[in-house]
């Protein structure tokens, strides 16, 4: 409800009011309720519209909040993953152990996999994948005989989708005959 549909309201109402209001009086109390009434009506609505704003306020604040910490869930589960990685580090270079670093990390990947795919995001494929402008960026292009015309032929970069929307596109090259 805007300030002009209050206002409007506020109006009708008390032009209603003042219609029934004046075949029921007469003379100077007449014009002394009516005042009184026009000085309640002017209230309310100063009163309402003053409700109004700070409802807007309220409502702006909050719509603050929520893109502010709106990326709180995915970095909790962000941070658990960085904890690992930090555990791998720290037991690899006491150890001196590379195959347990390797393997800690390879562990940690598929954790922020997992943690990302639950959000919705999920690779784009590419191998043995015609180029589409909508989810590759071609980088560099070949003349090859062992591909056929716009195939890609090599991945730069992987690219992403969330939830069906493209994120990031692949990077690839791409034959051209």
């Amino acid at each position: 409800m805007t300030d002009k549909d209050i206002k409007d309201e506020i109006i009708d109402e008390t032009v209603e009011n003042l219609e029934t209001t004046t075949e029921t009086l007469s003379g100077e109390n007449e014009i002394e309720t009516l005042k009184t009434e026009l000085e309640d009506w002017k209230n309310s609505y100063l009163r309402k519209q003053a409700e109004f704003q700070n409802f807007t306020k309220r409502k702006e604040k909050e719509f603050d909040d929520l893109k502010a910490f709106a990326s709180e869930k995915i970095v909790v589960k962000v941070l658990d993953i960085v904890d690992n990685l930090e555990r791998a580090i720290a037991a690899s270079s006491e150890s001196k152990d590379f195959d347990s670093l390797v393997k800690g990390v390879e562990l940690t990947l598929s954790q922020m996999k997992s943690t990302v795919a639950s959000e919705g995001v999920e690779a784009i494929e590419t191998e043995k994948a015609s180029f589409d402008p909508h989810l590759h960026m071609a980088v560099a292009v070949e003349d090859s005989a062992d591909h056929a015309n716009d195939e890609i032929i090599a991945e730069f970069q992987k690219g992403y989708k969330m939830k069906g929307k493209v994120i990031r596109p692949s990077m690839v090259k791409v034959c051209k005959k």
